[in-house]
């Protein structure tokens, strides 16, 4: 007798296609061209940009940017040396409900309005390691098996989820508070490998070291300690999905002096060891300029 299955026809409205990361060689534009499915971007270092339909854009390291089928969009400036990003296409059913407005994009189910998703179109990811990662399990799973509609249409959903949760991390900075923590995040995000901690980044911004913590913790919704840790697990995890350097440099150049201390955090954050971790990423699509 066979065992009893699930079977799930999964109406997800959402269609997948090919996606890869970008390295840039320092030469080049990105074309002025229209493609006719959804483009999600997101730079994982460096600045990338560019318009759509007239409207410039500036997408930093952890930012993203959705751009809309039929509209015409290209490089405002050559790419720069340091400049890498993800890519991938997809596309939406007709029965899913697009806002017509230039900046978010709306698609609901059959169900109720509460399943929505409501992207921003130009987005400062809160949860980089989390969008960071399911770009990697994509691109490996292109690399071996091409599209897979299914599970590639889950991640893609996934990743428009973590854009959605982002938008609060997009909100104004425009109080003396606000700066502050931006001020911490931008000193996180370029020091982290070096001996840092919530007390020298108090110390170098010339602020109380608890009055910091609550601001950040305020704008950002993680403590200053967590900031530093996860943009280290995020960094790390680049590298070994790279696969140029060793554990031990991968530990280094993450700002971690002790590498056995470096696979203990990195076991416990990411649920598996480096190596392990090196073994499942290390295959995806690059494209160069």
């Amino acid at each position: 007798m066979d065992e009893p299955t699930l079977e799930w026809a999964c109406p997800l409205g959402l269609e997948a296609s090919n996606g890869g990361l970008f390295v840039s060689r320092g030469t080049g534009v990105h074309p002025s061209r229209v493609i006719y499915s959804y483009e999600l971007i997101y730079v994982k270092q460096g600045t990338l940009e560019l318009h759509e339909e007239g409207r410039e854009f500036e997408v930093g390291a952890g930012e993203t940017l959705l751009l809309w089928p039929g509209r015409l969009h290209g490089g405002t400036k050559p790419f720069a040396p340091d400049l890498e990003f993800y890519w991938v296409h997809f596309s939406l059913s007709d029965d899913t409900r697009i806002d017509a407005a230039p900046t978010t994009i709306t698609a609901s189910g059959a169900t109720a309005a509460s399943s929505s998703l409501r992207v921003p179109q130009h987005a400062r990811i809160e949860r980089r390691d989390h969008l960071t990662g399911l770009f990697q399990r994509l691109l490996n799973d292109q690399e071996i098996y091409g599209v897979q509609p299914l599970p590639d249409s889950l991640t893609i959903l996934l990743m428009l989820w973590e854009l959605t949760r982002s938008r609060g991390a997009s909100a104004n900075l425009e109080g003396a508070p606000q700066r502050l923590a931006a001020s911490a995040d931008r000193l996180i995000r370029t020091h982290f490998h070096e001996a840092i901690s919530a007390s020298t980044i108090a110390d170098q911004l010339g602020c109380n070291p608890d009055y910091l913590g609550r601001i950040f913790r305020s704008v950002y919704g993680r403590t200053l300690t967590d900031a530093v840790h996860d943009r280290r697990m995020l960094h790390a995890a680049i590298l070994l999905a790279e696969g140029r350097l060793t554990i031990d440099q991968v530990a280094r150049e993450s700002g971690f002096e002790d590498a056995g201390h470096f696979r203990r955090i990195f076991k416990r954050s990411k649920g598996m060891t480096p190596n392990a971790f090196r073994r499942l990423h290390l295959r995806v699509h690059v494209n160069t300029a």
